[in-house]
C-alpha cells in the first residue's frame, strides 16, 4: 500500500536522496542498511534527543514527529549498540541510534546517552529517478552518491588522523590543522573516511578552512565496517582530488580497535602510500601507549605526533616525549606547533617526490 505524508524533519543521512518534505511511502519495506524509512517519534527525551538535518542544523526531536532517516548499524562504545533489523513492517517499532538519523534496533546503550528514542515505523519512502515516471521505487542513499574509483588517481600528501578511542580529539586535531595549514597558504581539503552519518564533524572542517570536505555517507554508505571503508575512501579521496588540494587531512572515526573498518584502512598497502604523516588522538597516556604500540607492531605505520586529552598539560606531554619518544602537542593550546611540526613533514614529503 502507498499513501502520501509530510516529513516534519528529514535527516542528513538521507541528504544523498535530496528529499522534500512531502512524499509517498510504501508499506513494502526492503529491510538493508541504506533505505529510507520514514518513522513516527514515540515520547520525549531529555538528552541526546536532537536530529541533524541536511544542512546540518540540529532541531529538537519531540514526540509525534514524523521523519526521514536511513537504516544502519551503530557500534558506538560511547553510545548505542545497534543493528539492522531482518525484517520491517508499518507499526513496527525501530530506534533513532545516532544524530544523523540513522535507525535500527539497539541492543546496547551506554549510560551516558540514555535509551534512545523509539519510533513507529511508517513506510519506506519512495524515490522518482526515472525522469517523467511516476514509477517509484524505494529510496536509498546510494542514489546520487559518489562513484567507486576502482585506484587512486594522483593523490596529494595525506595526514591520516586517527585515535584510541571516539571522542580522543581528532575533529579538533583536524580543524586546527586545517586552520594554521591554511594560514599558510596551503589549499587543504578534509575527509571523514569511516564512522556513522553526521555531517558535523565535516562542516566543522570547512568552518575551519577547508576548502572542501567529503565523507563516506557521500559515497552511499550509512556506516563504514570492513567491508566497505576502503572502497568508501577511494571514492571521498578521488572526489577530494577533483579540487587539486596541496593535501588531504583525512580524518579515521572512531578508534583503530573498532568495528568501523579503521584497521581495513590501516592494512591497505595503497591508502598507505599516500601517507605523508600519521597523527594520534589518544585519551590518556595508556591509550597513547597502546596506540603507538599497535600501530607500529599490527599495521607497520610510524606515529609522527600524538596529541588529543592524553596531552592536555605537561604530565601527558612529558610522559610521550621521554617515554614514547614522540613529539605531543596539545591541538587546542599548540595548535600552531602541531601544525609546523606536519609542515615539515610535508616539505620533507615533497622534497623526496621530487
Amino acid at each position: 500500500m502507498e499513501f502520501r505524508i509530510r516529513l516534519d524533519k528529514i535527516a542528513s543521512v538521507t541528504r544523498n536522496i535530496r528529499l522534500k518534505p512531502d512524499v509517498t511511502v510504501t508499506t513494502d519495506i526492503d529491510c538493508r542498511a541504506g533505505a529510507v524509512i520514514a518513522v513516527r517519534i514515540l515520547g520525549e527525551k531529555s538528552v541526546y534527543n536532537q536530529l541533524e538535518d541536511v544542512h546540518g542544523r540540529m532541531s529538537m526531536l519531540h514526540g509525534g514527529d514524523v521523519i526521514a532517516g536511513a537504516l544502519g548499524h551503530r557500534h558506538a562504545l560511547q553510545g548505542y549498540f545497534g543493528v539492522v533489523p531482518e525484517t520491517l513492517k508499518a507499526g513496527d517499532k525501530i530506534h533513532v541510534l545516532n544524530l544523523g538519523g540513522v535507525l535500527g534496533t539497539c541492543l546496547s546503550q551506554n549510560p551516558e546517552v540514555g535509551a534512545p528514542f523509539s519510533a513507529e515505523v511508517l513506510g519506506a519512502v519512495l524515490a522518482y529517478p526515472n525522469f517523467q515516471s511516476r514509477q517509484g521505487v524505494q529510496a536509498h542513499i546510494t542514489m546520487n552518491a559518489l562513484p567507486a574509483a576502482p585506484s587512486l588517481p594522483g593523490m596529494a600528501p595525506v595526514i591520516y588522523i586517527a585515535g584510541t578511542c571516539m571522542n580522543a580529539g581528532k575533529t579538533l586535531a583536524a580543524c586546527q590543522l586545517v586552520r594554521h595549514l591554511s594560514h599558510r597558504g596551503m589549499r587543504v581539503a578534509g575527509a571523514k573516511l569511516t564512522g556513522i552519518s553526521l555531517l558535523r564533524d565535516t562542516l566543522s572542517m570547512k568552518d575551519y578552512g577547508a576548502e572542501r570536505a567529503t565523507s563516506f555517507n557521500e559515497t552511499g554508505v550509512v556506516t563504514t565496517g570492513a567491508d566497505t571503508a576502503i572502497a568508501a575512501t577511494r571514492a571521498v579521496f578521488a572526489e577530494l582530488m577533483r579540487g587539486n588540494p596541496d593535501v588531504i587531512l583525512a580524518e579515521l572515526g572512531d578508534g583503530i580497535l573498532g568495528e568501523y573498518g579503521v584497521q581495513s584502512i590501516l592494512a591497505d598497502p595503497e591508502l598507505r602510500s599516500c601517507a605523508t604523516a600519521m597523527v594520534l588522538c589518544a585519551n590518556d597516556p595508556v591509550g597513547a601507549w597502546g596506540g603507538v604500540q599497535i600501530l607500529r607492531d599490527t599495521f607497520g605505520w610510524n606515529t609522527d605526533v600524538v596529541t588529543g586529552p592524553a596531552t592536555d598539560n605537561e604530565v601527558g606531554v612529558r610522559y610521550v616525549r621521554s617515554q614514547l619518544g614522540l613529539p605531543a602537542f596539545n591541538a587546542r593550546t599548540h595548535g600552531k606547533e602541531l601544525a609546523e611540526l606536519l609542515m615539515e613533514k610535508l616539505e620533507e614529503s615533497r622534497g623526496a617526490r621530487a
